[in-house]
């Protein structure tokens, strides 16, 4: 714990936001920094859960305690409606309270001695919980790294996906699609080679696809549509961004049965022994929620709030593309990945709240190759997302 650097990265955000209020307090704050969801969930799915919430404060709709593993339909239901047609089987899939959640616990699968490789930059939550399983040295103060991880850096030269021929072997791959902060998600020729290299060097990818939902193009959305990648790869997914989630709290992980140790023994096994160990279950109201939200009216429902945001990232994008910024994501999910190149990224954050009152998140927050870089949020009401494109278009014009 005490090899941590600073505080993480959202709440070090939330308190320079409360320093600036303090000093600015008539100011009218736009957030587009943390990737928190704003549009109401739809009706069809809210009602579902209401109906369920009122249904327990009677004798026969009471329900207690649940599988820990999830409800049998639902995981049935994410088996069948998001691995259509690549065979995953309900057993295979753990219902949780959301992905950050999962990524720590998937984390208790692995001793402290195991060599971990990550996307540099990337979602933090992956470093951190590797920190505090112990499974990284002393920190850099000069590289910005922990000593025993492997950074795999990801920059606009190699498409921002790890050049493998250059990645040592690790024990376990962190893998984010669509990349959370760059926006980048992975084509099925770079999956491939990854799968290739986990199952040449017999390592584990843990892959994250909590935004495969905002992807419009041919690229996967599981890393499950690669050939052979149920031997190597462990699937994390959440409701939160697509469906509005992130108070609700409901996600997903995928572990196939063709997952084994080099022992042979069942990954499977083990995560199911660290759920029922570590977790009573998901919320039987979020659950019933999730099987709204995948049942046809919901999942139509939902496909229209994930295209009023994708609606707000164009914006976004556009917005710096036509100050002459070099813009990337925005496309495939609903971060804006600005590149300010000769300046450091708190400068960056720093001065676009104080002159413009607008939160985003500085990209060296998601790791040393983010520096030089802003990550702005889609998932903002239209009216800020259009005030603070004016708002932007002032300061940098």
């Amino acid at each position: 714990m005490e090899k941590l650097q600073n505080g993480y990265l959202f709440p070090e955000i939330g308190r320079r936001q409360v320093e600036h209020m303090n000093k600015c307090p008539d100011a009218k704050l736009i957030n587009l920094g943390i990737g928190d969801t704003t549009q109401p969930i739809p009706h069809v799915i809210a009602t579902a859960m209401a109906e369920h919430c009122m249904a327990l404060g009677t004798p026969k709709g009471y329900r207690g305690y649940g599988a820990e593993q999830g409800n049998k339909e639902l995981r049935e239901e994410i088996a069948q409606t998001i691995y259509g047609g690549l065979d995953i089987k309900g057993t295979e899939v753990f219902v949780s309270d959301g992905a950050q959640c999962d990524i720590s616990r998937v984390q208790l699968l692995f001793g402290s001695n195991t060599t971990i490789a990550l996307q540099d930059p990337t979602f933090p939550g992956y470093l951190d919980s590797s920190v505090i399983m112990g499974r990284s040295g002393s920190f850099d103060e000069r590289r910005g790294e922990y000593a025993k991880i492997e950074y795999m850096r990801c920059t606009p030269d190699n498409m921002f996906f790890p050049d493998l021929s250059s990645v040592p072997r690790t024990d376990v791959i962190f893998i984010c699609s669509p990349n959370n902060p760059t926006g980048h998600a992975a084509s099925r020729d770079q999956l491939s080679r990854l799968v290739d290299f986990a199952r040449s060097n017999g390592s584990i990818i843990v892959y994250d696809s909590a935004y495969a939902a905002f992807i419009s193009d041919d690229s996967p959305r599981s890393i499950y549509e690669i050939p052979r990648a149920k031997e190597v790869a462990i699937e994390i997914s959440s409701f939160s961004k697509f469906a509005g989630f992130t108070g609700v709290r409901l996600g997903w992980t995928v572990v196939p049965e063709e997952l084994r140790y080099s022992n042979g023994s069942l990954v499977l096994k083990d995560f199911d022994r660290i759920i029922c160990t570590c977790f009573n279950g998901a919320s039987s109201i979020a659950q019933t929620g999730g099987l709204a939200c995948l049942s046809s009216e919901g999942s139509k429902a939902i496909r229209g709030v994930v295209k009023f945001y994708m609606e707000n990232a164009k914006i976004m994008a556009e917005t710096f593309k036509s100050l002459g910024f070099e813009v990337f994501g925005g496309d495939n999910s609903p971060y804006v990945w600005v590149n300010f190149p000769g300046r450091r990224s708190w400068d960056v954050f720093n001065e676009i709240l104080e002159k413009t009152n607008i939160i985003t998140i500085p990209g060296v927050g998601f790791g040393p190759g983010g520096e030089g870089f802003i990550r702005v949020s889609s998932l903002g009401h239209r009216e800020d997302v259009l005030e603070a494109s004016s708002r932007l278009r002032k300061l940098l014009e």
